[in-house]
């Protein structure tokens, strides 16, 4: 009832959502996250099949396609993840979800299985942009560029809202 008495974190660190090497945004070869036109974050060249809730929070949004899902946290900073590039033109396919929207989530929680074999059997780039969107100012430092990274253990952004 009197939440402005309980004290809440304006920092947090994002996790891996899936293992993998970690990469700049600015080194894809897909505009509208090389040039940060969604929010700015990390990549990850993901080397595994599930994808994870990179922090703790409330799923907000699963794309119809399957291939991305948005993430609220407890102090309103929103994160999408999405899976691979141009993955959006599979429809569906090669996807499968494993959590559901509105529902409250600790890191490391499944979201997202994936079929590897597929989606590369189309040519298709699993490179996993995640994103910081929506209207707060925050402060990232993107600590684990060029490290290879393991689901729900490596840290990949701290992130102070300004």
């Amino acid at each position: 009832m009197l939440d402005f008495f309980k004290k809440t974190s304006s920092n947090c660190v994002i996790k891996a959502p899936v293992s993998g090497k970690c990469v700049a945004l600015e080194d894809l070869k897909d505009g509208v996250f090389s040039e940060k036109m969604l929010g700015d974050g990390v990549a990850i060249d993901t080397t595994g099949d599930v994808v994870c809730a990179p922090c703790d929070g409330v799923i907000t949004t699963v794309v119809p396609s399957k291939h991305a899902f948005a993430m609220k946290l407890k102090n309103g900073l929103e994160i999408l993840v999405h899976i691979g590039l141009e993955t959006v033109s599979l429809n569906g396919e090669g996807f499968t979800i494993l959590a559901e929207v509105d529902k409250k989530v600790k890191v490391g929680t499944p979201i997202i299985k994936i079929d590897r074999a597929f989606i590369e059997s189309k040519g298709i780039s699993l490179i996993t942009p995640v994103i910081i969107v929506g209207e707060q100012q925050c402060d990232l430092n993107k600590c684990a560029i060029g490290e290879q990274v393991t689901t729900a253990e490596s840290s990949i952004i701290e992130c102070k809202i300004i």
